[in-house]
């Protein structure tokens, strides 16, 4: 799902990026609700304020855990120490595609050359315990794209993401990790890791430090997809992260890319899927070329970096409110269910019903799904 930038795009001040950190960090706030906040209250400063409020409205008890300002200086330091940098979704150097994506990480830490981001990005992802062939393929395509002007990026994986990030180290690459930017996962690729975040970017979106948990990867397989114009998958089995990634993708009206391989290798059971479904079928860079240069039209607008921030939207009264919680909890079940199809189904306003998700998802009733779902916890 794309969304409009909540803001033109700008550089923060030093107290408004903390203030941004401040609010992603705090318990509840996802990336689409950080962003209905920021919307709704026109700052991230103001949001804070506004969270304990909107928790106790949706139904919490305990007080909601906010990140303190002494936190999000503390994680400041240690992306310094490391020599990286945070990036707002707001900010000019951004990934410009990533930032229209509707689960955008608010905040990025970037380890490397920022600058590369701007170019045009391809990503090539595939199996951890690729063939010596598909590593081969993986490595050429890469090499031949960076050749041709293209980023390269991959998620650090052992396999097709590492044959990915060698072969387009001289051109660029960046590697999307699940951990901190400082944490070298799996311990094999360190001093591939230590190459890209020299002489291309790491970027990531949890703490320096943290170790990737197995929830974090399918948040860095949207952050791959979010940011480049297609995706290519040199094997990969039917249930495997690199088709999540593929599919996000294509939810993102981004290219999606496969090579054909043996229907007895059960590496390849997920390309073939993939070309079933209209993947482009490539066995070399110049298939991925031919189509992105015959994409009609600009690939998606940047906002513009002129016009003015609107006024933040009216808040609903109380009086009308108070039923649409009963009449929504009723309607939600442990399913996700659309939020589109909510508003049909309890006949409220789209102002009301994203007001009242918001209050439920900060008190910890109502959990967030791709395609703009929500369910009860």
């Amino acid at each position: 799902m794309l969304r409009a930038m909540p803001q033109p795009t700008r550089a923060l001040s030093t107290q408004e990026r903390t203030d941004w950190l401040r609010l992603i960090r705090s318990e509840n706030v996802g990336p689409v609700t950080f962003f209905r906040l920021i919307e709704r209250y026109g700052s991230a400063a103001a949001a804070l304020r506004a969270l304990p409020e909107l928790a106790a409205r949706g139904g919490r008890s305990k007080p909601l855990r906010i990140c303190s300002r002494a936190e999000a200086e503390r994680e400041t330091a240690a992306v310094e120490r490391i020599g990286a940098r945070l990036l707002a979704a707001c900010e000019p150097e951004f990934p410009p595609l990533l930032a229209h994506a509707d689960d955008c990480p608010p905040v990025l830490c970037v380890l490397g050359h920022a600058h590369l981001l701007a170019r045009p990005t391809v990503a090539i992802v595939g199996a951890r315990n690729a063939s010596l062939n598909g590593r081969k393929l993986a490595e050429r395509i890469a090499r031949d794209l960076g050749e041709a002007g293209y980023l390269v990026a991959s998620g650090m994986a052992r396999g097709i993401d590492a044959a990915a990030h060698a072969g387009a180290l001289a051109a660029g690459t960046v590697a999307v990790v699940a951990g901190g930017a400082d944490v070298f996962y799996p311990e094999e690729n360190r001093d591939l890791q230590l190459r890209v975040g020299a002489e291309g970017a790491v970027v990531a979106e949890m703490p320096v430090g943290m170790q990737p948990q197995a929830r974090h990867f399918p948040r860095r397989n949207r952050i791959i997809a979010g940011l480049s114009l297609g995706v290519l998958v040199v094997e990969a089995a039917l249930k495997s992260g690199s088709l999540i990634t593929a599919r996000i993708a294509a939810d993102l009206g981004r290219e999606v890319f496969a090579v054909p391989g043996s229907p007895l290798d059960p590496r390849c059971h997920g390309t073939n899927a993939l070309l079933r479904e209209g993947a482009w079928l490539t066995e070399g860079a110049q298939d991925v070329l031919g189509v992105l240069a015959a994409r009609p039209g600009p690939r998606l607008a940047e906002p513009s970096r002129a016009t003015p921030s609107a006024p933040p939207p009216a808040e609903p009264p109380e009086a009308e409110l108070g039923p649409a919680r009963r009449r929504i909890l009723e309607c939600l079940s442990p399913t996700p269910v659309q939020v589109d199809e909510l508003i049909r189904g309890c006949q409220l306003s789209p102002a009301v019903v994203q007001t009242v998700i918001l209050e439920l998802e900060l008190a910890g009733r109502v959990s967030r799904h791709p395609g703009n779902q929500v369910c009860l916890v």
